[in-house]
């Protein structure tokens, strides 16, 4: 499995290179990098692309857009700015790609982006609040989410009655918010303490209806009530050691890109 995830990182970073973007570097995201893979599980990947400097000039929208492949799984682009305003709001989903094992990184910027990896936890606590607002309203969206029939999730919806995918992420952000407020490390948060029983629910359907509705709106109030606690007790902070790595590299990172760029056009 390494080597296929690898295969797919390069693949996925040669794709997206011969479309014409500048590639920072592809990342795993979702499954795998939580233990919570099986048989059917997809390989997904994160890729950071960086501006021109003439789109930069000009302000043009960065790229955020997601890439299907032939296989049906998925290569999400974000241009590099937008993927640390992610990293800001503290989104379970990209600060996952700073603790991934598996990454292929453009080696012009391998260097330069390190900081961000180094400096992984201190990012993933850089606004606590905004770390519980995110993963108490993805518990909330997926509880929304449970049995809506979304195109692509129709027959399920109509079969069971519910998407078994959503009710396993319910349950992991619960746990998630609960060992985050302990203190856990982040690293650690990411990594279910149950996986097997997270993967059965996922890869199967032992709940009916009934009884994964109730389970999840019984765990939407218990996690209103820890937010609601967390908030009533602590203060915002914000790590300024977080701020000055997320700047520092992403001021780094587009100067040397820039550079590389006018060189090229002056030859």
């Amino acid at each position: 499995m390494n080597d296929k995830i690898q295969s797919r990182l390069i693949s996925d970073y040669n794709y997206v290179a011969s479309l014409g973007y500048t590639v920072l570097g592809v990342f795993l995201q979702g499954s795998q990098n939580y233990n919570l893979s099986y048989s059917g599980s997809d390989i997904d990947t994160k890729a950071i692309i960086l501006p021109t400097f003439e789109d930069f000039c000009l302000n043009k929208k960065p790229v955020s857009t997601t890439l299907i492949l032939p296989s049906n799984e998925h290569i999400d682009l974000k241009d590099i700015r937008l993927m640390h305003e992610c990293f800001r709001k503290q989104n379970i989903n990209f600060i996952e790609i700073l603790f991934t094992k598996y990454r292929y990184m453009n080696p012009m910027f391998e260097s330069l982006y390190q900081p961000m990896f180094d400096h992984s936890e201190d990012i993933a606590h850089y606004n606590n609040f905004a770390a519980v607002n995110c993963i108490a309203g993805m518990v909330f969206e997926k509880r929304k989410a449970l049995c809506h029939p979304y195109e692509g999730l129709k027959d399920k919806i109509e079969k069971y009655g519910y998407d078994n995918k959503q009710l396993h992420h319910i349950l992991r952000c619960e746990e998630f918010l609960k060992r985050y407020i302990n203190g856990v490390p982040y690293a650690e948060c990411l990594i279910p303490t149950r996986p097997k029983d997270l993967i059965e629910v996922k890869a199967s359907y032992i709940y009916s209806k009934d009884e994964a509705v109730e389970m999840a709106d019984n765990i939407v109030e218990i996690v209103k009530d820890v937010k609601q606690k967390y908030m009533d007790t602590h203060t915002p902070v914000i790590n300024k050691m977080a701020e000055k790595v997320m700047n520092d590299t992403l001021v780094n990172v587009l100067k040397k890109n820039f550079m590389i760029e006018m060189e090229g056009n002056n030859e």
